[in-house]
């Protein structure tokens, strides 16, 4: 792998895996930054920073830094939301029933995000091109392997699977899971919980009274 690449990828996987898991939230990639130039490259982290350095001989030169933020708290919602042997009543309930056991989630918070996302129409096709019951971005769906994101039964998988991952990610809190599944993890890290947005809010407050109403069917 060339250095450049190199460089790349670990500044990614520290992104992705740090920054999302609420502790990193900003990179500075300062000008020149020097990510096709050679030298042996070393990673320094502690609880302040993470720091790529590239080095040439005893001189180093520090390439990307990404600073600590304020850390996200969270408020777990309980073992409810994983819950994947729950009935659940609503269209297309057998498929949403295989999907979420297949990802380990509530069939019921599954329904209660397709129905406000699509009402469960697999031709839904948002404003902003989000398709499908769960309204999936194709990038998204292609990040999660669907093939024809209008499949209903391969958009409820990845959306069931995409609900998984934001729960495993911010520890079981159902509003910031919400949140992100709206507006994206990114805006949730950014302002450190749910974003300030009134469509955001109106959702994860819709979608959270709905799933509520389940749990005491």
């Amino acid at each position: 792998m060339r250095t450049s690449y190199r460089i790349l990828f670990l500044v990614t996987f520290f992104i992705a895996g740090s920054a999302f898991a609420g502790h990193f939230s900003a990179s500075d990639l300062p000008a020149g930054v020097g990510l096709k130039q050679k030298g042996r490259i070393v990673i320094r982290n502690d609880a302040q920073s993470i720091t790529a350095y590239r080095f040439f001989g005893n001189v180093s030169e520090a390439l990307v830094s990404l600073r600590t933020s304020k850390l996200l708290r969270y408020s777990a919602f309980g073992d409810a939301v994983y819950d994947s042997s729950a009935s659940v009543n609503a269209p297309f309930a057998d498929v949403i029933a295989d999907a979420a056991r297949a990802h380990g989630v509530d069939p019921r918070l599954v329904a209660a995000v397709a129905r406000r996302e699509s009402r469960f129409n697999p031709n839904a096709v948002s404003p902003v091109g989000a398709c499908g019951i769960m309204q999936l971005m194709p990038a998204t769906a292609r990040f999660l392997g669907i093939k024809d994101i209008f499949n209903a039964r391969e958009n409820l998988f990845g959306g069931a699977r995409y609900l998984r991952t934001l729960l495993d990610t911010f520890h079981g809190d159902l509003d910031l899971t919400l949140a992100a599944y709206n507006a994206g993890p990114g805006a949730v890290q950014k302002y450190n919980g749910v974003p300030p947005f009134r469509e955001t809010r109106a959702y994860v407050a819709s979608i959270r009274a709905a799933y509520q109403r389940a749990l005491q069917d």
